[in-house]
């Protein structure tokens, strides 16, 4: 597999080094980026082959690779959905998933885990038969996240909701036709987003299996957001709703503390 771009490259640097086989970086690359990227690359013993801008050109045609490759082992999903909720287990903060079902587009897929990595989602879930793989693409559009965010594909969506809230999760879907608002949902404790694909949705047996349905409001003249929107609206609305008490405490600490006697 191929990986290009500085986000996706020193991302992979970092989370595993040893999967790299070959990284190219042009040799124009003088700059703070490359520098950056040389340092990183020595720091874990990779070695760098500087070669022509035109040469990477011929490697990844018709990519915008910003001046780096590298050649690495494909990447292979090894986390389950058990050993997830393993680990899980103690977590200092209610855990948040997101499961997608029928996101096929390696760039949905990619904005998808980088919105997830950005809200704190502890790993993306979709099943198997109707899903994107960590493509070049995915991994290119993710910027980093398709590293830090684990991507799990499982056989059975439907089941793996069972699964879920047989753990204590509550599931989620978003459908345009809930009378439920986001807004007016409440999204506190362990809790998993169901996605459904722009174009059709979640599948019938996914809707009848969530907890509960909820709408974003759409107030224009278009019916619905692309997915990797939709999620970074509903995740987002998640991290509010779970910081806003803790800002509510911090905020009046200080008016607590002023009220004590002498």
């Amino acid at each position: 597999m191929l990986l290009f771009g500085f986000h996706s490259v020193s991302a992979r640097l970092k989370q595993s080094p040893q999967s790299i086989k070959t990284l190219y970086l042009d040799r124009e690359r003088i700059d703070a980026r490359g520098r950056d990227l040389r340092k990183l690359a020595a720091d874990n013993a990779v070695a760098i082959s500087l070669v022509g801008g035109e040469r990477l050109d011929r490697i990844c045609p018709g990519k915008r690779h910003q001046g780096v490759v590298a050649m690495v082992e494909a990447s292979v999903p090894s986390l389950t959905v058990d050993r997830l909720l393993e680990d899980l287990k103690g977590s200092d903060r209610p855990a948040l998933l997101l499961l997608l079902d029928g996101v096929t587009d390696p760039r949905n897929l990619g904005a998808c885990l980088r919105v997830a990595d950005g809200a704190g989602v502890q790993a993306v879930i979709a099943p198997k038969d109707h899903s994107c793989l960590l493509t070049d693409v995915v991994i290119h559009t993710a910027s980093g996240a398709a590293e830090s965010v684990p991507y799990i594909l499982v056989t059975n969506l439907a089941r793996t909701i069972e699964d879920l809230q047989i753990a204590g999760f509550r599931v989620l879907g978003t459908a345009d036709e809930a009378t439920t608002s986001i807004y007016g949902a409440d999204l506190t404790g362990p809790l998993a987003w169901v996605l459904g694909s722009e174009d059709k949705g979640l599948r019938r047996l996914v809707r009848e299996h969530c907890d509960d349905l909820v709408s974003i409001p759409m107030l224009g003249s278009v019916q619905s957001l692309n997915v990797s929107v939709a999620a970074g609206v509903v995740l987002y609305e998640t991290v509010r709703q779970r910081a806003a008490p803790a800002a509510v405490s911090a905020a009046l600490q200080p008016v607590h503390a002023a009220r004590q006697p002498p």
